[in-house]
């Protein structure tokens, strides 16, 4: 009986759970505990965490919590790959709300986040036409934004910037949530994309990822 129902805990397979500042959104610069799920269906241009494609180990609910806590801040993002990949990332969403945390999910947009707790931070990480994922966005999750979540774009060309401008105007995004542009590290300069956002008084509002000004391309940073 033990052993069924300890078989039977929710389980995930981990990257990595580590505590950093947070790089991005609207929670940059907080101590932040990041919890990395292994596995991503898609394959973007710029990824720079492919190492959590494959690997990691597997965790039950419970003990992640535990190594959170042990890690002591109030912030967790639950990122990946694409953590939504895994069918228990739900359960470990509401039970980190349920901890008392702060949480954001980090998703590609790719899979359904209508059902995620209302209590989580969506940021939806839409693909440009330079990701090489385009295809993969799943607009109806559009419809299901608040104040509280965010879009996320990244920007690798002006071709990027001008098709992230028309969506932005089709579907009404700031009037949902925050809408972030990021420059794709080593492919666009940031000044050229901060002009492109000036000159068009774009309502969105412009991020690099603080970790990488810290440490640079450092895995568990």
């Amino acid at each position: 009986m033990g052993a069924a129902v300890l078989n039977a805990a929710p389980r995930l397979r981990i990257t990595e759970i580590f505590r950093s500042i947070q790089g991005e959104s609207s929670s940059v610069g907080w101590p932040t505990v990041f919890v990395r799920l292994t596995g991503c269906p898609l394959r973007c241009s710029y990824c720079d965490t492919a190492y959590a494609f494959h690997g990691g180990q597997w965790m039950d609910v419970a003990q992640i919590v535990d190594q959170v806590r042990a890690l002591g801040v109030s912030h967790v993002c639950v990122t990946g790959g694409e953590p939504l990949a895994q069918k228990n990332c739900q359960g470990l969403l509401t039970a980190l709300c349920d901890s008392g945390y702060q949480v954001s999910l980090e998703t590609s947009g790719a899979l359904d986040v209508s059902s995620v707790d209302p209590r989580v931070m969506r940021v939806i990480d839409l693909k440009t036409p330079g990701s090489g994922e385009e295809g993969r966005n799943l607009w109806s999750n559009l419809s299901s934004l608040n104040a509280k979540d965010e879009i996320k774009m990244v920007i690798c060309d002006r071709g990027d910037y001008e098709w992230a401008k028309a969506v932005i105007s089709k579907h009404a995004l700031p009037q949902r949530c925050t809408v972030l542009m990021s420059p794709s590290q080593s492919q666009l300069e940031p000044s050229a994309l901060a002009d492109w956002i000036l000159e068009d008084q774009l309502p969105v509002r412009f991020q690099l990822q603080l970790h990488k000004v810290l440490w640079g391309n450092v895995a568990g940073r």
